[in-house]
């Protein structure tokens, strides 16, 4: 029986170690700040209690970016004030100041600002009840 513990104890180690393996994405000159974070409740039971809303400022840095990913969950992102060039699906666009867009976080995407002064965007979105740390994930292989 002590043998088959430590058998265990091992697999859950090697396990703890991929999980921790796993690629990054690419970034540079990103930083972000949680600014609200609820679990959801209402009229849609079906939701209650599995999923959080959650709002992050999230700035880049001139020539600031974010190389391909996903999300976690869906969301409305808005810019707060700056230039994003954002490409998805081998289109770019352009989204500035005072423009809302709309991320399903299952497209693989890049976002980038190009410009020379720093870029605000705010994120609104869906995730998780128990999901900690940043909503962004590398592309699925």
């Amino acid at each position: 029986m002590h043998r088959l513990a430590t058998v265990l104890l091992v697999v859950l180690l090697m396990a703890a170690d991929q999980s921790t393996a796993q690629p990054k994405v690419d970034a540079n000159g990103i930083s972000s700040k949680v600014i609200l974070e609820e679990v959801i409740f209402g009229h849609q039971l079906e939701l209650n209690g599995k999923f959080k809303m959650r709002v992050t400022e999230v700035t880049f840095a001139p020539d600031g970016y974010v190389g391909a990913h996903h999300h976690i969950g869906p969301g409305v992102r808005y810019v707060a004030s700056g230039q994003l060039t954002f490409t998805a699906a081998g289109k770019t666009t352009i989204y500035k100041t005072g423009e809302y867009f709309y991320e399903t976080g299952n497209l693989a995407h890049t976002a980038h600002n190009k410009t020379t002064s720093p870029l605000r965007l705010i994120f609104i979105e869906v995730l998780p009840v128990n999901w900690t740390g940043p909503a962004i994930i590398p592309p699925k292989a």
